[in-house]
């Protein structure tokens, strides 16, 4: 490809949109641009990256034995009644009705439509198990798109799906696809570690995340914690929403503070630092509480107060899709007192308005509060708390995992120390079971002629995530630098002045050479300064670079690797040798 045909537009300025590296040298360098909030062109040379990571997914995905298809990317609404999922699945499905009025959605993920395909083809036991997939376009009504084409409203995605006869057969499959997605990975120029992770709206008892592990940089777009011991023999991960650890022994009995239940001022004390100086007494021994509005239904959460919440984790507890902390002009409506002085006691006759549903408060306790003993709680009046309070003394709550884990918690395989970086999630694994085969009644005959449903598993890989991953994993000031088996073009060839005879000929001898060879390979032909050519061949990220200057007068260029920024002056023949060599794997 000659520079000056190639359709790239390159910018003097990072976008003022752009939040992170990725988002900013995807823009600047040409590769994405902006259509509608969360939804992207992709340009020709991202085009070429997208194609390049889709090959890899294909290859692997073909070599585990999964079956490519290709599903429609509106979907009927009938089937998500199916499921059950049209009236849960929230505001990110984009809802829309056809001209006979029928209700459809935009595919924002694809197990209804590939379970009615398998109860419509998979007939015998026989024929399983069976693994299909597809790479194809989605759409999620994300409420706040943002970090350019890692959370987009519109993205490329590798989705497949596995049906088996057994939990047996499920966890192969499962195992299977794991393997599977390290090497692709791999491939890709990612080192990736699976975590265990929330399995959100699709459902499923086990699921994994496979997360880039970045430093948790200003300019970076980690959008996960990860927390992780780094006990060689352990090895265990998980995200913020699904991390557990052991806690060391505290005090949590406050019976040398407080002998017995009483309701006692304490004016100004709205956060639990000040609670906790005014009645000196560790916060350990406060039970914390926070209102959540879940699906529109109100929900208290109580944690040791030294603790934090995870959300995730709250809304999981409760069966929620949705979830967010009320306002406090809702704690007022509701409990008629302010931030700080909300809590369990007797909150049965706390009467919920209107403009919420259900007639009673959820009430949900973290696994910290169950051994607490004589401890603090709001009153449910301002400037007010109960002291020497006990579990008995208020109805009894649903009792979960809701805390967020903290750095240096131990492990809870080994003991060791956690630690905690960021991370971008480029892939998922569940394993389903029969959430979606026994609702939308998908079902096979085994061996002995009775129905039984499929047992399911599902695995998604972000194509445009994992492209974006990428940068985010492999740049530096100057812009990208490609992994070699991803990058849009492997060489850029720059001579230095289009005037030069001597320089053009011997760029265009090598621009041929490396072509015939099967090498992708770009020749900067246009007639601009060095300097710009140089600025935009390590903005876009091209692995390397052979500069045709002055030193050709000696038979020599210049051979530079993008990702050490090592460089060195060859012949043109032993340029052409040494790139070829390099190249080996990536010809065809």
């Amino acid at each position: 490809m000659k520079m000056s045909r190639l359709f790239v537009q390159t910018l003097r300025e990072f976008p003022s949109d752009a939040e992170v590296i990725s988002h900013k040298l995807l823009v600047r360098a040409g590769y994405i641009r902006k259509l509608a909030q969360g939804v992207y062109n992709y340009m020709p040379l991202m085009w070429r990256v997208l194609k390049k990571v889709e090959n890899i997914v294909r290859e692997e995905m073909d070599a585990a034995g999964a079956q490519e298809m290709l599903m429609p990317f509106v979907q009927p609404e009938e089937l998500w009644q199916e499921s059950g999922r049209w009236n849960v699945y929230g505001k990110e499905l984009m809802r829309l009705k056809d001209r006979h009025g029928r209700g459809m959605c935009l595919g924002p993920t694809h197990e209804e439509v590939i379970t009615s395909v398998a109860r419509e083809g998979i007939k015998s036991y026989k024929q399983l198990p069976v693994n299909l997939y597809q790479i194809q376009s989605k759409f999620r009504d994300e409420v706040r798109p943002r970090y350019g084409l890692l959370r987009g409203r519109e993205f490329i995605m590798k989705d497949a799906y596995s049906f088996d006869s057994s939990q047996e057969g499920l966890e192969k499959s499962y195992a299977d696809m794991a393997k599977a997605y390290y090497k692709i990975f791999e491939r890709c120029g990612l080192e990736t570690k699976a975590v265990q992770s929330d399995s959100g709206a699709i459902g499923g008892a086990v699921s994994h995340e496979y997360m880039v592990l970045i430093d948790d940089t200003e300019n970076n777009a980690g959008e996960n914690d990860v927390f992780f011991c780094k006990n060689k023999n352990c090895g265990y991960a998980a995200n913020a929403n699904h991390a557990v650890s052991v806690l060391e022994p505290v005090e949590v009995d406050g019976t040398k503070y407080f002998s017995e239940f009483k309701k006692v001022d304490t004016p100004n004390t709205t956060t639990i630092e000040e609670l906790a100086e005014f009645l000196k007494i560790p916060q350990t021994i406060i039970l914390k509480s926070m209102i959540y509005v879940a699906d529109n239904k109100i929900v208290m959460a109580l944690i040791r107060a030294d603790k934090t919440f995870e959300e995730t984790k709250v809304m999981n507890a409760v069966g929620a899709n949705e979830i967010r902390s009320a306002a406090p002009s809702e704690l007022e409506a509701i409990f008629g007192a302010s931030k700080g002085f909300v809590g369990p006691k007797d909150i049965e006759q706390v009467k919920i308005p209107e403009d919420y549903e259900g007639d009673k408060i959820t009430v949900v306790a973290d696994l910290t509060a169950k051994e607490m003993k004589n401890f603090v709680i709001g009153a449910n009046e301002t400037d007010k708390h109960f002291v020497g309070v006990n579990l008995s003394d208020f109805a009894q709550p649903i009792f979960a995992d809701i805390r967020l884990v903290e750095k240096g918690e131990k492990c809870p395989d080994c003991g060791e120390p956690l630690y905690v970086t960021k991370g971008i999630e480029v892939g998922n694994i569940f394993q389903l079971g029969t959430k979606y085969s026994k609702a939308m009644n998908a079902v096979y005959l085994d061996e002995n002629g009775k129905t039984q449903p499929f047992i399911m598993g599902c695995y998604g890989i972000g194509i445009s995530r994992t492209a974006a991953a990428a940068v985010e994993r492999h740049h530096d000031e100057h812009g990208i630098k490609w992994p070699v088996s991803i990058a849009p073009y492997h060489v850029d060839i720059v001579p230095v002045n289009i005037q030069d005879e001597l320089q053009m000929k011997v760029a265009n001898e090598l621009y041929e050479k490396l072509s015939n060879a099967g090498v992708e390979v770009v020749l900067d032909d246009r007639d601009e300064r060095a300097g710009v050519k140089f600025k935009d061949s390590e903005l876009i990220g091209f692995p390397y670079r052979i500069t045709v200057g002055k030193t050709i007068n000696d038979g020599l260029v210049e051979f530079k690797v993008r990702e050490t920024g090592e460089s060195e002056t060859l012949k043109p023949e032993e340029a052409f040798e040494k790139v070829t060599e390099i190249l080996k794997p990536y010809i065809k």
